[in-house]
């Protein structure tokens, strides 16, 4: 299990064009907006595996679960 957040720096700026300037400011908060998504993500699947009276979070708890977080997360 990681011990720290992954880094997502370098995801953010491959995805965005190269001719965009990105303030210090807007990637710490795009990397902790990431970083709660992926907490809640992670706490309804672990809701979903608890439900289906599973100890381990398996892929189809996050398949199941990712459709309506998307949702949810777009507003």
């Amino acid at each position: 299990m990681l011990n720290k957040a992954p880094k997502l720096k370098s995801t953010v700026k491959r995805k965005m064009k190269s001719n965009l300037k990105v303030s210090p400011a807007s990637e710490a908060i795009v990397e902790l907006l990431t970083l709660l998504f992926l907490k809640s993500l992670a706490e309804e699947a672990k809701a979903k595996a608890f439900e289906g009276k599973s100890a381990t979070i398996r892929t189809q708890h996050l398949k199941a679960v990712s459709k309506k977080m998307l949702k949810k997360a777009r507003g």
